[in-house]
């Protein structure tokens, strides 16, 4: 299993979405806290963590947060999480709690079967800069 730092959280995603790539970037630069760490879904180290968490990638196949030795989240709940721990305007996303998750997901999925024609896609994984490297687990 893939080693990480006890105070991180590693965000899995789907590294040849455009929408998803874009979404890292901005996590990446609204991370002022330094708490996230993040890993291609078709990457070594996603792959390792998805087989460890026992993840069925035919179902969720875009967004993971893991917490290590706490839990996991998917889909909506995981991308509320996420931006609930930025700062400034990012902090309205909690208003968007009082939805049911059954609701939010319905929306998230739909996003998500769609992503590829509304935003494209790319051949492979996104390659991080060598100023963004350390923020990658491979």
């Amino acid at each position: 299993m893939v080693d990480i730092p006890k105070n991180k959280k590693v965000i899995l995603f789907d590294g040849v979405c455009n929408l998803c790539n874009n979404s890292v970037t901005k996590a990446i630069k609204y991370d002022k806290k330094n708490t996230f760490l993040f890993a291609a879904i078709q990457s070594k180290s996603g792959k390792e963590i998805i087989n460890y968490l026992n993840i069925d990638t035919t179902k969720i196949d875009s967004i993971i947060l893991y917490e290590p030795g706490v839990s996991y989240d998917v889909k909506s709940t995981a991308a509320l999480k996420i931006m609930n721990d930025f700062n400034g305007c990012w902090k309205l996303t909690k208003l968007l709690w009082v939805f049911p998750e059954t609701f939010r997901n319905v929306v998230y999925d739909y996003i998500a079967k769609n992503r590829y024609k509304w935003f494209g896609q790319k051949e492979s994984c996104m390659i991080p800069t060598p100023e963004l490297k350390a923020k990658f687990l491979d």
